[in-house]
């Protein structure tokens, strides 16, 4: 990792740097993108089939898209139920984090015969995507689908790239059926954000579509957003060590690095105020790194977007964490929550040396899908808030209309909306005669 003593010109070039992780960044996907939509919109299961069979190498027929409780009981049988308990477990912290989330309709009479009120009602379908590849992200599914069903969402349907024998991972279909997902689909890409978004003669149009995906499904989901919602455009994962000389080296290596193997370009990055703590993180860091199973992505990683960052004391080391506004913080200070108090921006905060990064992505219950690129300074986690809406109650008597209806006329007539005045005129010409 660069070794960098902080000043403004240097932290500008960083944040400069780290903005280009951004999935916004990459337009030259978006053409490519484009073509999967039209072809989607257009022909339906026919191009979700094609594109299936070219990009994951899957010959399936539209009556194989969908997922049977067959399969879905084979592949339960094939799971260690050691780890069918993990995630059972992990699922029970979720649902308990969660439920304390929930919001509920409420109405406020007056006297005068008003009612205002807010009703909360869940969004009636919603996708949820989850990445294929290397890594079977069975904790993504947990973390996507549990909010949902804790919101109330009658229907919550689920895509994911088959492999090549047409098969889903089976930790995935298993973390599935924990989670209550009540349909799942063999389809991953831009072509499954399209099928979700358009519609597709087997897959049913959602109203919202959530979950993380490389720079193809982020773009797709772009795209389509305003044909549905989304929840986010989420960019590579990263994490922020705020620490001062009481860290142990050791603890704050092993966490920079557990995101920097996600991806080449996560970044890792620590803040300290001690050029001693990142001398010595830098050489657990790469003793940790010759013995770890994804080195060269993790190598990648940290040449691209490891740093450093020595600041002269630590309410700039504090600055700079705002600045970068961080998915993952973890502050390991010698009054951790005294530091705490002080950041703004982040998108999930740990606190203390035990209390790891890994922790929220596998099992505390707080949910691990968070804001990226420096999102966090007006974005939140996922919650039960993505999975529900809101409608404002409005209910007067002509008493309680009264009072108020010449303001009313005065502000419209002020915007030149006479139509607007003469909704509420009418109401009283009698009196006003």
């Amino acid at each position: 990792m660069r070794i960098i003593k902080l000043n403004e010109e240097n932290k500008k070039n960083i944040l400069s740097d780290l903005l280009k992780r951004d999935p916004n960044q990459y337009d030259e996907y978006a053409d490519r993108v484009a073509v999967i939509l039209k072809e989607v919109k257009a022909n339906r299961d026919a191009a979700v089939l094609a594109f299936t069979k070219k990009f994951d190498g899957a010959d399936l027929t539209a009556d194989q898209m969908l997922v049977t409780k067959q399969e879905i009981d084979e592949a339960l049988a094939t799971v260690d139920p050691e780890l069918i308990g993990v995630m059972k477990r992990s699922a029970s912290n979720i649902r308990e984090f969660h439920t304390k989330q929930l919001r509920y309709s409420w109405f406020d009479t007056k006297e005068d015969g008003s009612l205002l009120g807010q009703r909360v009602t869940p969004i009636a379908r919603v996708g949820i995507y989850v990445p294929g590849g290397t890594a079977p992200l069975s904790s993504t599914v947990l973390m996507n689908v549990i909010p949902a069903k804790v919101a109330g969402v009658p229907e919550i349907i689920m895509t994911t790239p088959p492999g090549k024998d047409g098969k889903v991972n089976p930790v995935i279909l298993a973390a599935a059926t924990i989670a209550g997902a009540d349909k799942i689909y063999k389809v991953g890409g831009a072509q499954a954000i399209a099928a979700m978004a358009y519609g597709t003669e087997t897959i049913p149009k959602v109203d919202k579509i959530a979950g993380p995906g490389n720079i193809y499904v982020a773009l797709a989901k772009k795209a389509v957003f305003g044909h549905v919602a989304i929840d986010s455009i989420a960019g590579p994962s990263e994490i922020t060590v705020l620490a001062d000389k009481t860290a142990t080296p050791r603890f704050v290596a092993a966490d920079l690095l557990s995101q920097a193997e996600h991806d080449v370009l996560a970044s890792a990055i620590l803040v300290t105020d001690s050029m001693e703590l990142a001398e010595k993180v830098d050489v657990e860091v790469k003793a940790f790194t010759e013995k770890l199973s994804r080195k060269e992505i993790i190598e990648k990683s940290l040449d691209n977007y490891g740093y450093s960052l020595v600041c002269e004391d630590m309410k700039t080391c504090i600055q700079t964490v705002n600045d970068i506004a961080p998915e993952h913080l973890e502050i390991l200070t010698a009054e951790p929550f005294l530091t705490m108090t002080k950041v703004k921006n982040a998108g999930a905060i740990f606190l203390g040396e035990y209390s790891s990064e890994p922790l929220g992505d596998y099992f505390a219950g707080p949910d691990h899908v968070l804001p990226t690129n420096g999102t966090a300074k007006f974005f939140s986690p996922l919650s039960v808030d993505d999975y529900i809406k809101k409608s404002s109650i409005i209910y007067f008597s002509k008493e309680a209309l009264a009072p108020m209806k010449d303001d009313i006329q005065a502000f419209a007539n002020a915007e030149f909306l006479t139509a607007h005045a003469n909704s509420i005129k009418v109401r009283f010409e009698k009196e006003d005669k």
